[in-house]
This record gives C-alpha cells, sequence and structure tokens, in this order.
C-alpha cells in the first residue's frame, strides 16, 4: 500500500505557445502551490536553450489541476526552428 504521504503532490503543465507548444509535463506542487513562472532547458534543433514561462490560467480536469503557460521570448534564449513540426523536446 502507498503512503499518500510520501507521495507529492502534482500539477499538470500544459505549453501554450512558444517553442514547447502543444507539450505537458508533470511538476510538483511547492508549499500546495504551482509555480508562477519556470525556466526549462529544452532542445531545439539540437540547440540546447533555456525558455522561461509564465502561469497564464488554471483549470481543474478529472480532480487534477491543470496550469497553461504562456512563453517569455524577452527573458529567453533565442531559437530559430526552421521546421514547425519540431516543436522541441524538454529535458528533465
Amino acid at each position: 500500500m502507498t503512503d499518500s504521504a510520501s507521495t507529492p503532490a502534482t500539477y499538470t503543465v500544459e505549453y501554450a505557445d512558444g517553442p514547447l507548444k502543444g507539450q505537458i509535463d508533470e511538476r510538483i506542487l511547492i508549499g500546495g502551490d504551482y509555480d508562477k513562472t519556470f525556466g526549462v532547458i529544452a532542445l531545439v534543433d539540437g540547440i540546447e536553450s533555456n525558455f522561461e514561462y509564465t502561469a497564464v490560467s488554471t483549470r481543474e480536469l478529472n480532480g487534477q489541476l491543470h496550469v497553461s503557460y504562456s512563453f517569455e521570448a524577452q527573458d529567453s534564449d533565442p531559437f530559430v526552428s526552421g521546421d514547425d513540426t519540431d516543436l522541441g523536446e524538454a529535458l528533465v
């Protein structure tokens, strides 16, 4: 039997735009709250870059918190992708 106290509460991250648009991740709630902003190290066209995201909306789906994040281009590494189907890959 799993002890719920040893299993951290999580939420689902939805990337609304930017190089990770359409991807989802799972993050741990800290102090019962989601991250308002965070950075992601990701590969886009084989280049490792730091991308900053800010929370823009939340919703609950099947009892799980989902937070939508918007890309902050001014705070992120620049990137150019010649292939719109290659959205990048978060390095976890």
